[in-house]
């Protein structure tokens, strides 16, 4: 069965006639005739009586013209939804997330869904390394991941840029400082996350300190903020560089500075190549964000 086999069936049935369809078809009469003879070969049942002299529907072409005008229905709906997928304003966007600052995140969600409001938009949140690993595997469309480098099989495209601030023992001298160098804690001894943990902001953080001339001494690792900035508090003096998520924390005898001449950038990470309708209009929603900040 062909679809424009019920489409001819329609059309006759509609129109009275086998001569009338085809001129509402724009085809050949003996066309549509012999579309719905094979229709009626592979039903297995007569679907028009042409025995006068207008065509008329049998008992079992009533039954079927009802059914045949819902495939059609379908079909229609089917070929917009798709249309409206290839344009990105339906379908599905499985999207890796992070925490960002001021419910960033879901503002930028709220944009796209005013642009595209039948995209639905799946949000999973993974550490940074499997964000980037499902993008490469294609089981993500797309991630937001800080301090991301471009790589083979994966794109950066950014959207917005934080501060990074530093947080050292409140009576250490730089403390009484409005905001502090990477050179001025060449001494001090680094908490940072292990690589495998976060790899672009471990390669960040570890490349700045190049530039800058410094190789600290490497203290406990970063597990958590919260339990890190308890132990700067609490340990032998060090130090430790985070980007804000929420409000920045105050904490008891730790001080947090803003580290001058160093931000971090969140980008989205894609497949190579120009980015689909549905990705443009995320692109858009998240620009818009940051614009509005």
């Amino acid at each position: 069965m062909e679809l424009r086999q019920l489409e001819y069936f329609v059309a006759v049935a509609e129109e009275g006639g086998f001569g009338r369809a085809a001129r509402r078809l724009n085809i050949v009469q003996s066309a549509v005739s012999q579309q719905i003879a094979r229709l009626e070969r592979e039903f297995g049942v007569l679907l028009l009586d042409r025995s006068t002299r207008h065509v008329r529907l049998t008992g079992a072409g009533e039954r079927l013209l009802t059914e045949a005008r819902l495939v059609l229905a379908a079909t229609g709906r089917l070929r917009r939804i798709a249309g409206d997928i290839a344009a990105g304003s339906d379908g599905a966007l499985r999207l890796g997330t992070l925490h960002a600052p001021g419910n960033r995140v879901y503002r930028a969600l709220n944009e796209l869904a005013a642009i595209a409001p039948h995209l639905q938009v799946r949000p999973r949140r993974l550490p940074p390394a499997e964000r980037i690993a499902a993008v490469r595997s294609g089981e993500m469309d797309a991630a937001l991941v800080r301090a991301l480098r471009p790589s083979p099989g994966l794109e950066a495209l950014e959207v917005w840029t934080d501060p990074l601030y530093v947080a050292l023992p409140a009576e250490h001298p730089l403390a009484e400082q409005p905001g502090v160098r990477l050179e001025q804690l060449e001494h001090l001894a680094l908490r940072l996350a292990a690589r495998d943990a976060n790899p672009p902001f471990h390669d960040l953080i570890t490349e700045a300190c190049r530039v800058a001339g410094i190789d600290p001494p490497a203290g406990p690792p970063f597990t958590t903020l919260q339990q890190t900035l308890a132990a700067i508090a609490a340990d032998r003096p060090s130090w430790t560089v985070f980007y804000e998520v929420s409000a920045l924390p105050a904490v008891h005898r730790v001080a947090i500075r803003p580290l001058i001449g160093a931000t971090v950038t969140t980008s989205l990470a894609v497949a190579p190549g120009p980015p689909g309708p549905a990705l443009r209009h995320l692109l858009e929603a998240l620009h818009r964000t940051a614009a509005s900040e």
